[in-house]
């Protein structure tokens, strides 16, 4: 089994479990997802199986988008509805208000982030010793936030947000800093990622929906394949390049290939390489020479671009952006 299970996280699993529980129902050797979820936080999760391991560092580098709320006059000490009260205020924002401090948000900001996340100090995770009531103390990093928009204010206490964002940039931190800017405090109290890269509400299958395909497959009424999305789904936006089954042959015994001739395409940098519509590496290509970095094993290999028939099929309703 090769290719990408877009999973539609549920509130309350871990992505650690999550990709446990689907390398599990597709038998995988190899799984990794791309870009954590906490366990708070629901929605798109990318996980890799088999081969499409080799491509997560290029979903974990592309652009996300989430749909959150934040609860006004409470700072706590995880920046989620999970932690410990710090901070009170009896003030909330205004409409106006609200919309008024979005645009500070947007661009190339810099941001510290939560003292309960992964980041590591000294070899160890800031949330272990933030549990061991160590002192947490984190440098800001800039991040890129490409949108920012108000959309609902159900209530006094709550307000809900979009957001456009790069890697590397915590809802949660937002939201904290909203509320000290705004001098009411807040954290967030729901989170929903809505896109990874190529991946969106389209391709996302909760895992109801698998376990149930799982049970139609061992009954012979499906195939579990039909659930993958392909390798090269992930390279959407790095140039393809198809060569001969010869070139291709080179490449995955490691070794180089030079383009000759006047209808060779000129192309520098990153390329994924096909050869009779098969995914053979990723290489680098430079003058006409293409280097192998990563090569694909070709057996097997693309998951069907028929899941969406399948997703219908098991008849769960469509997940909710």
């Amino acid at each position: 089994m090769h290719g990408w299970v877009v999973l539609d996280k549920p509130v309350g699993m871990t992505s650690t479990h999550a990709v446990a529980v689907v390398k599990r129902l597709f038998s995988a050797k190899r799984a990794g997802h791309a870009g954590t979820l906490d366990p708070l936080a629901s929605g798109c999760l990318p996980i890799a199986l088999g081969e499409a391991t080799k491509t997560v560092p290029f979903i974990v580098d592309s652009r996300k988008t989430y749909r959150f709320a934040v609860r006004w006059g409470e700072e706590r000490d995880t920046d989620d509805a999970e932690g410990r009260v710090i901070e009170t205020s009896a003030q909330r924002p205004s409409r106006d208000a609200i919309a008024a401090i979005c645009p500070r948000f947007v661009g190339r900001i810099e941001q510290v982030p939560p003292r309960y996340s992964a980041i590591k100090i000294e070899g160890e995770r800031a949330y272990d010793l933030a549990r061991d009531g160590q002192p947490v103390a984190l440098q800001s990093r800039t991040v890129d936030i490409e949108r920012l928009e108000l959309v609902d204010i159900p209530d006094p206490d709550h307000a809900v947000f979009e957001a456009a964002c790069g890697k590397g940039t915590y809802i949660r931190a937002l939201a904290r800093d909203m509320g000290r800017q705004l001098r009411c405090f807040g954290h967030v109290s729901a989170l929903r990622r809505t896109s990874v890269g190529p991946f969106g509400p389209v391709e996302m299958i909760s895992l109801e929906q698998l376990t149930a395909l799982c049970d139609r497959a061992a009954a012979g009424e499906a195939r579990l394949a039909d659930a993958l999305l392909p390798v090269e789904t992930a390279l959407d936006d790095i140039p393809a390049l198809a060569v001969s089954r010869a070139d291709a042959a080179r490449l995955q015994r490691g070794q180089a290939v030079l383009l000759r001739g006047r209808d060779a395409p000129i192309l520098h940098g990153t390329v994924y390489v096909t050869a009779a519509g098969e995914l053979v590496a990723l290489a680098d290509a430079n003058r006409g020479e293409i280097v192998p970095k990563r090569v694909f094993n070709l057996a097997g290999l693309h998951g069907s671009m028929a899941r969406r028939k399948v997703v219908d099929d098991v008849d769960h309703g469509q997940p909710q952006g």
